[in-house]
């Protein structure tokens, strides 16, 4: 094979060319410092270009020599214009410069010195605005009427490009103060403060006078200097006589004081503003106003809170922590404009008092309000609203109906003394649902009469009988944990405000794509994200692939806040602050102390050799009589959820049920024993009897049994069961021997069970025993001075049961402690005497001064100091006066453990430190975990599995598995927050709606704000929060780097940057950034003389401003970084690309609002 060979010069013309067609190449912009410049004799100028990496040829044909203003030397730094190309004879590449011009401040300074000189030769200027300028307006402003031509014209003053570029160097505060001298020593200002027109002209006197008419601004563009957008602009020139005619009639407005006001102070005012020292907060309501003034200005009075209705003087209000006032305020706001919201705030930040403020707002607008909650969370919503004594808003005299999520699923019965068949479902104004996670799930959102199952489950029930019926109904969401599995979650549980029906959110929206399409691409974003590796699935990565759209649709329906963001960004001065979380203390007694006696595992193997054939009697069915129990439509195919299937999930539940409550005490799993026990025998006395008497008739029924022996916060009577009422089974259409046989086997097992912990009596229970030790510890060694409260959480009653019966009388005489227990199935029980023990007084006496005693118990000091309770109580209540935890059992969903230590880690607690206290089961986590998923499986397949596979777990529920055991892992070592507990879907980080709230309660006693000039600064301290840098604060003037619509504050730009030029924050995360802007700033009201006596030292007084100019740059330059990134990324995906439109050349593009030195 030939191999090609070429001459130097072929390879030498063929890389010209590749340069010749490189676009970029032949229009560049190249800086760098001068050396070895020789001006030739033939006009052209030789230079090299260096900096620290690198250097390169440059070259200027005498041709181009008028792109220059000025004599290039040594050492000049210089921003070099022209092409890269390849010079053949040498095969050297070089620099081709068109133009060139000094680098920043050198280049703008000399134009500076320029102008300067220029207005010093000027004896006197006077100039009259023409319209009210710098006046008060004498007629009434429209309210937040913020864009007026007369704001447009007093911006005018300092909005040119030159001044933009001047102001982009930093150097504005030097230049005000040399502008500010110049004005009072050569100009008077007077202002038009009368409604009458007059136009506008210029009379110049040198040495002959001259007048130009018409003159319409004073600008660059009206002067000649700028081209402007105008197609043309025409101005006439007057020589003498007719400009001393001009002249006269200057003088008369001159001298008229009724019409005519001077201003010249108000105008040193506002030039003063830029050298002045600022407060910090002063600039941080600056960027709220320029980022936000849109909104201010499209804002209607119909989506804010009436102040008029009083909800401000209401006892709830006035109870509210300042971030609370922020939330109720904003969901006003969006339940208004978008007729719902989610409040996600986490656990510990006091959603229902938030909640109970919004139903005073509405009630008091005399709407009509429905709670929808949980059935544990009943007492606590109707203790705000009825007129009790412990009720500390009762004075509101709150009138809300409470239902329960349940109720949805029931057609008659009574619900909190209402009559269900009675209810007006959809007369409901607004609809508060509390721990609204129960419905993300969903679920159909229309039923017709082709519908296989036309049977409406909750979720559609809510929104057909609730939401679309009637009148208008507005929906507020509560829950810590609206995202659970995905995206869809939050959709789910969102569009009950837009009655499932898109086109009612999407006309709404700021938004291009529907919120279909919205939560579709957001939701493969995700799958795409969670099949990263582990060290790349971070939340930043989540957020860089998540749309615009996505942030909006947050935005505008939910506020969320962690426990993190309230401490970092407001004051709590007036709250107090969250304790100290001390490390997790751990246990894992094992089941006895006696060494013959059965180990967990040993019990784990028999279960799992159970079949718990007593509630799946459908699998013994005939198969020649099987069809009497399928439910057939009218086509005669299966509809609805079979009887099969939901015996299925009961026998799961149970065997389930069985396992927790062994990891619960051994007494609730001998109770559970002993009551299938029974069960199976009355079951196997009902087949006897049938076999007796072949010709009698029998029939069954899955028992309603298992609600009983349910963990407390588990409903069983769900949108899971939806498929219709329990099915009657007639013994004779049954393989009645087989089941007996399943029965029996059964039977043995349990029998085998009760045996074997017969001797395990409380003596002998290491968990109760441990217990009684950590109790002891506790009341000997109190964590916090004399605190000797403890807080036991298990998940069943009969737990509850058994340790009040062992400890409440030996705590109670031993140390003198009242101990009380509460659960959510049987009547409260405590040590006092005569003390009623209902749910309140309970909690009251527990908790006297957060649940305020003395209202209740004027003058009492009778208090609980342990308190037993089950689930019922790990949501919405605040219990802060205790500072110890134990878990009794450990909870298989690692949120509830979180959510049960919420009770006493709460903003505002005496407490400075909080224990957690664990009891793990005795085993390894791994195995415990694999355990739990082997009963799962095993339960699933069927007695007379028909594949043989007795294993099945799908990759969602192993992915679930996962997820539990890397979170309890955690919880073994620490106490973490709900939204750390994700990995990735958190919804805190995105919402932009409390700054504007900001603002808008600035504006209201602040509206000069809107005069303020650009460039303007402030120092502030830095902080553990907040490490030292600059935030910069940009806007963009091309509209051309909004990349796939990422920077949700376009054309606002805001960069955070370190002292070292390291990027700290990029644009792209803009609540991180706004938040930390708050956390500097907020509160500051005045600047920090010390620290701006150091920065106009280091900057001499701001005549030296290069560090920050030079991070100016690297900020701007990482904006750059991330479009050309976004540009690659376009050449190779599908669609137009982005790389060949809106070029971004640096600086230039963008105009500096503000920015915070951090030192």
């Amino acid at each position: 094979m030939m191999k090609n060979v070429y001459s130097v010069g072929q390879v030498n013309t063929y890389i010209k060319n590749m340069f010749a067609q490189d676009f970029m190449m032949q229009r560049i912009s190249v800086k760098g410092e001068v050396s070895n410049c020789k001006y030739h004799s033939s006009g052209h100028i030789y230079f090299t270009l260096k900096d620290p990496a690198g250097t390169i040829n440059a070259i200027m044909f005498a041709g181009n020599r008028r792109g220059l203003s000025f004599q290039m030397k040594e050492g000049d730094k210089v921003i070099v214009t022209g092409s890269v190309e390849v010079y053949e004879r040498d095969g050297k590449y070089q620099l081709y410069a068109r133009e060139i011009e000094l680098d920043g401040a050198g280049n703008l300074y000399l134009k500076f010195e320029a102008l300067k000189k220029e207005l010093e030769n000027v004896e006197e200027l006077r100039f009259i605005f023409t319209s009210p300028t710098f006046v008060k307006d004498k007629a009434e402003k429209e309210k937040r009427e913020f864009y007026i031509p007369k704001l447009n014209r007093e911006r005018n003053l300092y909005g040119s490009d030159f001044e933009i570029k001047l102001r982009n160097q930093l150097s504005q505060k030097a230049i005000a103060r040399e502008c500010a001298d110049w004005i009072r020593k050569k100009v008077r200002f007077k202002s038009n403060s009368s409604s009458e027109v007059m136009g506008g002209f210029l009379q110049v006197s040198d040495v002959e006078s001259r007048s130009y008419a018409p003159f319409n601004e004073f600008t660059t563009t009206e002067l000649g200097l700028d081209r402007g957008n105008s197609v043309y602009s025409m101005v006439h020139s007057s020589p003498s006589p007719f400009a001393e005619e001009y002249l006269k009639i200057f003088n008369a407005q001159w001298s008229n004081s009724e019409k005519f006001v001077d201003v010249t102070d108000r105008i040193l005012e506002y030039i003063e503003t830029v050298y002045k020292e600022n407060s910090p907060d002063y600039i941080y309501f600056i960027t709220l106003y320029n980022i936000f003034s849109e909104f201010l200005d499209d804002i209607s009075e119909d989506v804010l809170p009436n102040e008029a209705t009083g909800f401000k003087n209401s006892v709830i209000w006035n109870k509210l922590y300042n971030f609370q006032k922020d939330a109720a305020l904003a969901i006003i706001n969006k339940l208004e404009k978008y007729n719902g919201c989610i409040l996600a705030d986490s656990v510990g930040l006091g959603k229902t008092f938030t909640a109970l403020s919004v139903i005073k707002y509405y009630e008091n607008r005399n709407k009509s309000v429905l709670v929808l909650c949980p059935k544990k969370l009943n007492d606590n919503w109707i203790t705000f609203r009825s007129n009790y004594k412990n009720n500390p808003i009762a004075a509101d005299r709150l009138r809300y109906d409470i239902l329960f999520h349940s109720d949805l699923s029931r057609e008659y019965g009574t619900s909190n003394g209402l009559d269900l068949s009675h209810i007006n479902w959809g007369n409901y104004d607004l609809i508060v649902i509390d721990e609204s996670h129960n419905f993300r799930n969903g679920g159909k959102i229309t039923t017709d009469e082709e519908d296989e199952n036309p049977r409406e489950n909750r979720y559609l029930r809510l929104l057909n009988q609730v939401i679309r019926a009637g009148v208008k109904t507005k929906v507020l969401m509560l829950s810590a944990t609206p995202v659970n599995n995905g995206f869809k979650d939050l959709k789910n549980q969102l569009q009950l405000a837009y009655e499932g029906e898109a086109e009612k959110i999407d006309s709404l929206l700021d938004t291009k794509s529907s919120i279909d399409d919205i939560f579709r691409q957001a939701q493969t974003a995700y799958n795409r994200w969670v099949k990263f590796e582990p060290t790349e699935r971070t939340t930043a990565k989540l957020l860089g692939m998540l749309n615009f759209d996505f942030f909006e649709v947050l935005d505008s329906v939910t506020i969320a806040r962690s426990r993190k963001h309230i401490e970092r960004y407001y004051d709590t001065t007036d709250i107090g602050k969250f304790p100290t979380r001390l490390k997790p203390i751990s246990r894992r007694p094992c089941l006895t102390d006696l060494s013959a006696a059965i180990n967990y595992n040993e019990i784990y193997t028999q279960l799992q050799t159970l079949n718990l054939a007593i509630y799946t009697p459908s699998d013994f069915i005939l198969a020649s009589r099987i069809s009497k129990y399928v439910a057939l439509d009218e086509s005669g195919s299966e509809s609805g959820l079979s009887m099969y299937g939901r015996e299925k999930g009961i026998r799961q539940l149970m065997a389930i049920n069985m396992l927790k409550r062994l990891e619960s005490s051994v007494n609730s799993f001998r109770l559970t024993i002993q009551r299938i026990q029974e069960l199976i025998q009355n079951t196997i006395n009902k087949i006897d009897n049938f076999s007796r008497d072949r010709y009698g008739h029998a029939s069954w029924e899955v028992d309603d049994y298992y609600p009983s022996m349910a963990a407390e916060d588990e409903e069983y009577y769900g949108s899971a069961f939806v498929g219709g009422k329990k099915t009657k089974i007639d013994l004779a259409d049954m393989d009645f021997i087989s089941w007996r046989q399943y029965l029996e086997w059964d039977n043995e097992i349990l029998n085998l069970l009760l045996v074997m912990l017969q001797d395990i009596t409380p003596r002998h229970d290491s968990k109760l025993q441990q217990l009684i030790e950590d109790l002891e510890s506790k009341f000997s060694h109190p964590i916090n001075d004399e605190n000797k409260k403890v807080l036991i959480f298990t998940a069943f009653s009969d737990t509850a049961e058994y340790l009040y019966s062992e400890l409440a009388d030996r705590i109670h005489d031993e140390y003198g402690l009242n101990v009380a227990m509460v659960t959510g199935s049987v009547d409260g029980m405590c040590t006092i005497k005569k003390l009623k023990p209902d749910f309140n007084t309970i909690l009251t006496l527990f908790s006297p001064r957060s649940k305020e005693r003395d209202v209740l118990f004027p003058g009492s000091n009778t208090e609980i100091d342990v308190l037993i309770a089950t689930d019922c109580i790990s949501e919405g209540q605040n219990l802060q006066d205790c500072d110890y935890l134990i878990n009794y059992d450990i909870h298989w969903n690692p949120v509830r453990i979180i959510q049960r230590f919420g009770r006493i880690d709460r903003i505002g607690s005496k407490n400075e430190v909080i224990q957690l206290v664990n009891y793990w089961p005795d085993v390894e986590l791994d195995d415990y975990i694999k355990l739990k998923g082997r009963v799962e499986a095993r339960m699933k397949v069927t007695v007379m599995t028909a594949t043989g596979d007795d294993n099945l777990l799908s990759d969602e529920e192993k992915g679930d598995l996962q997820y539990r055991k890397e979170q309890l892992k955690r919880l073994q070592e620490e106490v973490v927050d709900i939204e750390d507990m994700d990995m990735g879907i958190n919804i805190m980080d995105l919402g932009l709606n409390e700054f504007r709230l900001d603002l808008l309660a600035y504006m209201k006693d602040n509206p000069d704000i809107a005069h303020t000039p650009f460039g303007m600064s402030a120092v502030v301290e830095s902080s553990d929060f907040v490490q030292p840098g600059v935030i910069y604060v940009l806007k963009n003037r091309n509209n051309g780097v909004n990349i796939n619509n990422q920077n949700l504050l376009h054309p606002f730009y805001m960069v955070y940057i370190s002292h070292e030029g390291e990027v700290l924050c990029d644009h792209l995360s803009p609540k991180t950034m706004l938040d930390n802007m708050r956390a500097a700033c907020r509160g500051k009201h005045e600047p920090d003389k010390k620290l701006c006596s150091v920065f106009n030292k280091e900057t001499k007084d701001g005549r030296e401003m290069s560090h920050y100019s030079d991070l100016l740059q690297e900020a701007i330059h990482s904006i750059i970084e991330v479009k050309e990134e976004s540009d690659i990324m376009s050449l190779f995906s599908a669609g137009e690309t982005t790389a060949l439109r809106n070029k971004i050349s640096g600086l230039d593009d963008f105009e500096l609002i503000c920015f915070l030195v951090i030192k």
